[in-house]
C-alpha cells in the first residue's frame, strides 16, 4: 500500500519496436545490405535484389537498435511481395557478431501484395540503440528481382522503447565553465514563488558564496517555473565548483579561460575529420578516428573522380570533384552548404586579421597535414573545401548543386565503405553564387600567399558570377531528394547580395558595385533577429563590407554595421526575459531543424556588434549563448560533444556511430549538435518527445537526426563564435565609476489581470553605455525583479489579479553601477474564469469509507507536460490505496502528481486516476484544481 502511494502503478504494456515501418515519406532509418538497393515507391520500400547469391543472407534490408527483453512476447506484422514470386526470410536477433537468432519466419512471396505475422518469445535482451536487429533475407536467388514490404511491426515488451529521458537538473549551470569579471548566472527549477538560497561549494565542498534567487514564472520557451541565480561576483578561478538549492545541487564547472582555446581548435578540428577524398590519419585525430579515403574509386566506393550526372538531366560530361567535406551524417556534398561553412572558417581568419588575433589562427595551430606549410592552418583547412567549390563548375560556368550517393545509405557506415553510385544534380542559380562568393572572398584572402589559386578563383568568380546573371532564377529541384538533402531555395536575391559584396571587395569593380547598392538588400537589409543560414545569406555580405575596406560611402558601412547593432538589441532583450538565454526567434515560438546552428550564428552578430562598439553588453551576450550550448539549458544537456558533464553522444553520423556498432567511436570532441526541434521529423523523436516545449524537443539519439544531427555549417558557425570568444576571453571589462544617468518614472499601459506594459525615458551613460535595464517590484523594505530588457519597455507577465503593485526602474552600466527612478503604483484587473480543465469523479461510498476513479480532462488548449491534481476529502477521510499517480495528504488536503508514464496531456485529451480512503464524514471530494487552476465538474 505505501509502495503504491509512493510512486503510482504503472500497467505493462505492448510497444511498437520499429521505427518508420510504415516508410512515410523517409526510409530511414531502414538500410540495405551489400548489393542491395533501397527505395521509396508509393510509401513502400522497395528493395532491388541482385541475383546469383548463394544465401538468403547475402542479400538484406533492415533496421539496427531495435530493443528486446528477454521472456517477453512479440508479434511481427508486414505486408510484403515481389515482382517475382520468392521466398523472404524475417529475422530478429543479434546484428554483430557472434549474430545470436531470437526469431526467424520464412514466407512465399507472390505478385500480389500478402499480408503476414507471426509470434515469438525472446530470449535476449536487447536495449534501445543497442545490437538487436529486424532484418528481412532476400538473397539466394538466382535471378535480380525487386521486394516491396509495408506495415512492417514488431510488438511488445513492457519497458517504452527509446526509454526514459534522462533526469533533468534542477540547478542548470554552464558544465563547462564561466569567465572571471563576466556575468555568471544559473537556473533554478522551481514552482516556489519566493527567493530560494543558492550556495556555490568549491571542489572540496566548501561554501565559497551564497545569495537568494530571483523568481521569473514559467518559461515560456522551456515550459519550465524558473529562479535566476547569478553569483558574478564571485571571480576566484578553480575548478569543479557545484551550486545547490535545497537538495538539488548541479553538474560541476570551472572558473576560469583555459577552456575556450582547446573549444577553438576543437570546434576546427571536426572539418579534418570530414574530409572527402583524403585518409584520415591517427597522427592527427587518433587510433579511434582514423580512417581511409573515402570515395577515391577504391573499392566498393564508385569514386568521385569521373562523376555523371543524374540520369534524368543532360549533362554531356563528367566531372572529378573528389575532396571537399561530407555535409552532416551522410556522404554527400551540398555547395549552398559548402558555401556559407568554408566563407565562415575564411571570415574568422579574414576578421581576426583585420581587427583581432590571427596569430592563434596560423601555421601549425591544427592537427593537420597541411601544417608547416607556411600557410595559416584555418585557411588550409578552408581550401579543401574551396577546391573542390571550384571542381562543381559546369563548363558553362554555372555549379552543379550538390553530388551524393543515388540512394540514401544506412548508419552505421564509413566512407570508404560506400557501395552506392555516385552522381552529379543539376546546376542551379543558388550553388552558382555561393560559389562565386567564397571563390571571390578565397581570392582576396589567398592574393598574396598564393597568387596563383587567387587568380584561379577570382576568375571562377566571375565566370559563375556571369553566368548566374544569365540564368537568375534556375531553382534547384525540391524533389530532388533521394541519397541526399535537396537543398532547394527559391529566394535568390540574398544569394546575389552575397557575391555581389564579395567580387565588388575582391575586385572594386563598378558593375558589381551597381548591382550591390541596387539590391534589396543593401545596408543590412536582411538582418533580423530570425537569423541567417544557407538559405538566408544576405548577412554575409554585410559581413564583409562593415569589415573589410572598401570603396562604399562610410555612412554606407556606418549604416550597415549600426544593423548590426539593432538587431543585437533585439537578441539581448530577447535573452533577459528568457529562462535559458538563447538568440532564437521564429513568428511562432517553435524551434526548427538546426535551431543551434541558428543560435550560433545570431551568436555572431553580437559578437560583431561588440567589434563594431566595444559595449561590453554584447560581450556578455556572446557567452550567455555559449552557457546556452554547454549546459545551461532544460535538457541538461551540453549540446557540444566532449564538453560538461554529460554531453551529446549519440550524435546522427554515419562512422561516429558508437551506440549502433561499439567498435565505431562517439564523435570528438567540439561537435555541435543540432538541438531542440518542435516538428520532431524523424521517427524516434516523434516516437519519445510528443507534447515536448520548443527547448525541451531534444533526444541523445543516433537515428533522432531531425535534433541531433551534426553538419558542417551548424559547426563552422560555432567555430567562428569560438574563436572571437577565445580571443575576447580575457578582456577586460571598461573602467567607469559614475552611475548611469536616472531613468524616467516608469508609465503603464495594455494592463490585464497578470500582466502589463510599462515604458520610461531611457537613462545614458557616457564611459561603457547602459547594458539594460531591471524592473522591480518595491515590496515593503525589499526589492524584486520582475523583469530584465536592454531597451526602455517591458512587457510584465504573471503578475496577480487584482493587486497593487509599485514599480520602479533600476538602470545598469557596463561597469555594474545602478541607479532608480521614482516609483509608479499600478493595480492589476480583477482575473476572468480560467477554462483549464475538468473533472469526472464516479465515486462509491460506504460506511467508512469510499473508492473513487477520476477523469480529468485538459481544457486549457494547450499540452500538458506534466500535471499535479489537488483536491479537498470530507470528514476525517484519508487516502489508504491511490493508483495511477504519486499521492500526497497533509490534513484533508490532497495532491496526486503524475507518474512517468501518464504526465503529458494533450490539449482535449484525459487521463485516469483513483484511490480508496479510510474515515468518517459524507460527501465526494471537492475543490479539485489541476497545476493551481480550478476545474469544472462534468
Amino acid at each position: 500500500m505505501s509502495g503504491a502511494l509512493a510512486s503510482g502503478t504503472a500497467h505493462a504494456a505492448d510497444y511498437e519496436r520499429l521505427v518508420n515501418g510504415t516508410f512515410t515519406g523517409t526510409l530511414d532509418p531502414w538500410w540495405a545490405g551489400t548489393g542491395v538497393s533501397n527505395r521509396l515507391v508509393n510509401g513502400e520500400l522497395c528493395a532491388t535484389v541482385p541475383g546469383g547469391t548463394a544465401n538468403p543472407w547475402d542479400a538484406l534490408i533492415g533496421q539496427n537498435g531495435v530493443p528486446f527483453e528477454a521472456g517477453q512476447s512479440y508479434t511481427m506484422k508486414f505486408d510484403a511481395y515481389a515482382a517475382t514470386p520468392q521466398p523472404i526470410t524475417a529475422n530478429l536477433g543479434e546484428a554483430v557478431s557472434p549474430y545470436r537468432g531470437i526469431a526467424s519466419h520464412t514466407v512465399q512471396l507472390t505478385t500480389t501484395k500478402q499480408s503476414f505475422s507471426f509470434t515469438f518469445t525472446s530470449a535476449l535482451d536487447f536495449p534501445d540503440a543497442g545490437n538487436g536487429q529486424a532484418s528481412f533475407q532476400l538473397g539466394g536467388q538466382a535471378a535480380s528481382n525487386t521486394v516491396c514490404v509495408d506495415n512492417v511491426s514488431l510488438v511488445g515488451g513492457v519497458v517504452p522503447p527509446g526509454g526514459e529521458l534522462p533526469p533533468t537538473k534542477k540547478v542548470q549551470v554552464d558544465q563547462v565553465g564561466y569567465v572571471p569579471g563576466l556575468p555568471k548566472q544559473a537556473t533554478l527549477v522551481s514552482s516556489a514563488t519566493t527567493a530560494q538560497t543558492w550556495t556555490l561549494k568549491n571542489s572540496a565542498g566548501t561554501t565559497v558564496a551564497t545569495g537568494q534567487t530571483t523568481p521569473k514564472g514559467v518559461d515560456a520557451a522551456s515550459g519550465d517555473p524558473v529562479h535566476l541565480i547569478d553569483f558574478s561576483s564571485f571571480n576566484t578561478v578553480g575548478t569543479g565548483y557545484t551550486l545547490t538549492v535545497g537538495t538539488d545541487t548541479s553538474y560541476p564547472f570551472d572558473i576560469g579561460t583555459d577552456a575556450f582555446s582547446k573549444l577553438r581548435y576543437d570546434s576546427l578540428a571536426y572539418f579534418y575529420h570530414n574530409r572527402s577524398g583524403i585518409e584520415i590519419q591517427a597522427q592527427y585525430v587518433g587510433d579511434a578516428y582514423a580512417r581511409p579515403a573515402g570515395h577515391l574509386n577504391v573499392a566498393p566506393n564508385q569514386g568521385d573522380n569521373n562523376v555523371p550526372c543524374l540520369a534524368t538531366i543532360t549533362c554531356g560530361y563528367n566531372l572529378d570533384v573528389r575532396g571537399g567535406w561530407y555535409d552532416a551524417g551522410d556522404h554527400g556534398k551540398y555547395v549552398v552548404n559548402g558555401g556559407i561553412s568554408v566563407w565562415q572558417l575564411i571570415n574568422a581568419y579574414e576578421r581576426a586579421k583585420l581587427i583581432g588575433d590571427a596569430s592563434v589562427l596560423g601555421d601549425g595551430k591544427l592537427r593537420i597535414p597541411e601544417s608547416a606549410n607556411g600557410v595559416p592552418d584555418i585557411l588550409d583547412e578552408a581550401r579543401w573545401e574551396v577546391e573542390f567549390l571550384l571542381k562543381m563548375q559546369a563548363p558553362n560556368g554555372m555549379v552543379h548543386h550538390k553530388i551524393h550517393d543515388q540512394n540514401w545509405t544506412g548508419l552505421p557506415l564509413l566512407p570508404h565503405e560506400d557501395p552506392q553510385l555516385r552522381r552529379l544534380s543539376d546546376t542551379s542559380t543558388a550553388a552558382t553564387l555561393n560559389m562565386a562568393a567564397v571563390a571571390a572572398q578565397a581570392a582576396r584572402v589567398w592574393k598574396t600567399i598564393d597568387p596563383a589559386f587567387s587568380a584561379k578563383a577570382q576568375a571562377a568568380a566571375v565566370k559563375a558570377y556571369a553566368a548566374a546573371k544569365a540564368n537568375p532564377n534556375k531553382i534547384a529541384d525540391p524533389n530532388d531528394g533521394t541519397g541526399g538533402g535537396s537543398y532547394s531555395d527559391s529566394k535568390l536575391t540574398d544569394e546575389f547580395y552575397w557575391a555581389a559584396a564579395e567580387l565588388f571587395t575582391t575586385t572594386g569593380e563598378s558593375s558589381y558595385r551597381s548591382d550591390l547598392t541596387a539590391s534589396p538588400h543593401y545596408k543590412g537589409a536582411s538582418l533580423d533577429d530570425r537569423g541567417f543560414d544557407w538559405g538566408s545569406t544576405g548577412p554575409l555580405g554585410d559581413i564583409t563590407l562593415a569589415l573589410v575596406p572598401n570603396g562604399l560611402p562610410a555612412a554606407d558601412v556606418a549604416a550597415i554595421k549600426a544593423a548590426f547593432v539593432a538587431v543585437a538589441d533585439k537578441h539581448l532583450t530577447q535573452m533577459a526575459s528568457q529562462g535559458y538565454p538563447a538568440p532564437y526567434k521564429t513568428t511562432t515560438g517553435d524551434y526548427d531543424w538546426g535551431s543551434n546552428g541558428l543560435v550560433a550564428n545570431n551568436t555572431s552578430v553580437l559578437a560583431l556588434a561588440h567589434d563594431f562598439t566595444g559595449q561590453a553588453k554584447y560581450r556578455e551576450g556572446v557567452f550567455q549563448a555559449l552557457h546556452y550550448f554547454l549546459g545551461r539549458n532544460p535538457t541538461s544537456y551540453s549540446y557540444v560533444t566532449g564538453y560538461g558533464e554529460q554531453p551529446v553522444k549519440n550524435v546522427h553520423h554515419r562512422h561516429w556511430a558508437n551506440q549502433l556498432d561499439p567498435d565505431l567511436p562517439t564523435a570528438p570532441p567540439g561537435a555541435l549538435s543540432g538541438g531542440p526541434n518542435s516538428a520532431l521529423q524523424d521517427p524516434v523523436a516523434a516516437r519519445v518527445l510528443q507534447g515536448c516545449k520548443p527547448q525541451k524537443c531534444f533526444v541523445d539519439h543516433i537515428e533522432a537526426y531531425s535534433v541531433n544531427e551534426v553538419t558542417i555549417n551548424w559547426n563552422s558557425a560555432f567555430a567562428w563564435v569560438a574563436n572571437w570568444a577565445a580571443e575576447k576571453v580575457t578582456t577586460a571589462p571598461p573602467v567607469d565609476t559614475t552611475a548611469p544617468s536616472q531613468p524616467g518614472a516608469p508609465t503603464a499601459s495594455d494592463i490585464t489581470a497578470t500582466g502589463a506594459k510599462l515604458t520610461w525615458a531611457a537613462s545614458t551613460d557616457a564611459e561603457s553605455g547602459i547594458a539594460g535595464y531591471d524592473v522591480v517590484s518595491i515590496e515593503n523594505t525589499t526589492q524584486r525583479v520582475l523583469a530584465t530588457v536592454t531597451t526602455p519597455s517591458a512587457t510584465l507577465t504573471g503578475l496577480t489579479p487584482n493587486t497593487a503593485y509599485h514599480l520602479a526602474v533600476v538602470a545598469k552600466n557596463g561597469a555594474g553601477l545602478k541607479s532608480q527612478s521614482v516609483a509608479t503604483t499600478v493595480r492589476t484587473k480583477t482575473a476572468d474564469p480560467v477554462d483549464y480543465c475538468r473533472v469526472v469523479a464516479r465515486v462509491t461510498s460506504w460506511n467508512g469509507g469510499m473508492s473513487a476513479n477520476l477523469t480529468i480532462t485538459n481544457t486549457s488548449g494547450q499540452a500538458w507536460n506534466n500535471w499535479k491534481l489537488e483536491f479537498t476529502l470530507p470528514g476525517t477521510h484519508k487516502i489508504s490505496q491511490g493508483w495511477s499517480a504519486t499521492w500526497s495528504q497533509s490534513g484533508q488536503a490532497v495532491t496526486a502528481t503524475n507518474a512517468q508514464w501518464n504526465g503529458n496531456v494533450p490539449a482535449g485529451g484525459s487521463v485516469q486516476l483513483g484511490f480508496n480512503s479510510a474515515g468518517s464524514g459524507s460527501g465526494e471530494p471537492t475543490d479539485y484544481r489541476v497545476n493551481g487552476q480550478p476545474c469544472t465538474r462534468g
